[in-house]
């Protein structure tokens, strides 16, 4: 028989007092730790972001993409050392990057893993490699080629693609003429032949290889260079951002001022279906009136509106802002308000606003824009655009990617430098 004696009523009190006590303080000695907000950047980021500059000096580093083991992938639209694509790994996952390596000998802009293969672009295809079982590439000599023979003209050569989850790839082919306008003449080609080869986004199957042009079909029409371009997962649709035209004030001083031409066009977000007409070259998009107008090559004056049916935009920004890449959060470490809305990465700055270089964030709900967009990520150049004297320009955001972890990378390919964004 085990016999128990009940303390003294003070002593028992004391014993109560000193075991509560014990408890509050060893609670709060495994109280989590707050997590620091780090940022060693020149970059911007909302409160509670931290951001970090995970690769530096790579080149012209354009669109980029994770693996799901965290390897990341960027391609280069220059050669650097000979080679196009970059990797960065962190191999004893301690979260800094402690391998790099370089591989592929032709300059591009396009970069996807999914499924099983590693797809890059070049500017005249599409290639893939073979990933192993750790998602790592087997070889990275003999790439097979999905398709190739694109056309390959002008600044607006870059083939960004992207791909949806029933074997389709996407590819942008963008015009190598800015508003179709003939050399000769200040008039639109009637018809704009370049629209047969370019000027949209053509659709190819992602299994087969050794394709060329004339195996794929035209899946959209009337972008004028669509650099940026993802497949939406949830809305299983595709979307892209479409640069506009410029040269108003160049070509037709007669109608457009200098300030016209620096606030015209709109740069556009759209999400499209097979078969849609996007309105380029007879159309643009003027953001003050939010009205589809007739191009001046085509009889417009900066007044008339387009008569014919062409989609419209989710969304217009202001002009010349260059949006090269579109990426929809899909992770859980960002606010739940980031959830399912689109980043946007801008190139370029808009000349009236003195304002641009910075990826932007718009929300959404049910697969449509809820709000208006805001700037998430800013000061890539690195100065105040409205005071640029004695300013150099430092970075230019050109791609993104989402992590397995859900923090999103920024590819920027005028410093050269890979950022990542965590909170």
């Amino acid at each position: 028989m085990i016999i128990v004696s009940i303390p003294k009523k003070p002593l028992f009190l004391l014993f109560v007092i000193i075991v509560s006590s014990c408890f509050v303080q060893c609670k709060n000695e495994t109280k989590p730790a707050v997590k620091t907000v780090v940022n060693e950047t020149m970059l911007k980021a909302p409160d509670g972001f931290s951001v970090a500059e995970i690769g530096k000096d790579l080149g012209a580093v354009r669109h980029l993409t994770i693996t799901k083991n965290g390897d990341v992938y960027a391609n280069r639209s220059v050669l650097k050392d000979g080679k196009a694509i970059v990797l960065l790994r962190d191999t004893d996952k301690d979260g800094a990057i402690d391998e790099q390596k370089s591989f592929a000998d032709v300059p591009g802009t396009g970069i996807l893993a999914k499924g099983d293969h590693l797809y890059a672009s070049s500017n005249s295809g599409v290639f893939r490699y073979q990933l192993n079982s750790d998602h790592e590439i087997m070889d990275t000599e003999s790439p097979e080629k999905i398709v190739d023979g694109l056309i390959d003209m002008g600044r607006d050569n870059a083939k960004p693609f992207t791909m949806d989850n029933d074997g389709n790839l996407y590819v942008t082919i963008g015009s190598w003429n800015d508003a179709c306008r003939d050399p000769e003449a200040k008039e639109g080609m009637i018809p704009c032949t370049i629209l047969d080869s370019a000027g949209g986004i053509w659709k190819f199957k992602a299994d087969k290889l050794n394709q060329t042009f004339g195996d794929g079909s035209r899946y959209a029409t009337g972008l004028k260079n669509a650099v940026g371009i993802t497949w939406n997962y949830k809305t299983n649709s595709l979307f892209a951002t479409d640069h506009g035209r410029g040269g108003l004030h160049s070509f037709y001083p007669d109608l457009f001022t200098q300030q016209q031409d620096g606030e015209l066009p709109a740069e556009t977000l759209y999400e499209l279906k097979e078969g849609d007409n996007a309105g380029w070259p007879k159309t643009y998009v003027d953001p003050t009136k939010n009205e589809r107008m007739l191009a001046p090559e085509y009889g417009g004056d900066g007044d008339q509106t387009a008569e014919e049916d062409f989609i419209k935009p989710l969304m217009a920004f202001p002009a010349h802002l260059g949006p090269n890449d579109v990426l929809f959060y899909t992770g859980d470490m960002f606010p739940e308000s980031y959830k399912s809305g689109a980043f946007i990465a801008f190139h370029n700055q808009s000349p009236e606003l003195k304002k641009g270089f910075f990826v932007a964030f718009v929300p959404f709900k049910n697969g449509k824009p809820s709000g208006d967009w805001e700037i998430f990520l800013d000061n890539f150049a690195g100065f105040d655009l409205a005071n640029p004297e004695g300013g150099t320009l430092k970075h230019r955001p050109c791609g993104l990617a989402q992590g397995p972890d859900g923090a999103l990378y920024v590819a920027d390919d005028f410093g050269g430098s890979i950022f990542k964004i965590t909170y």
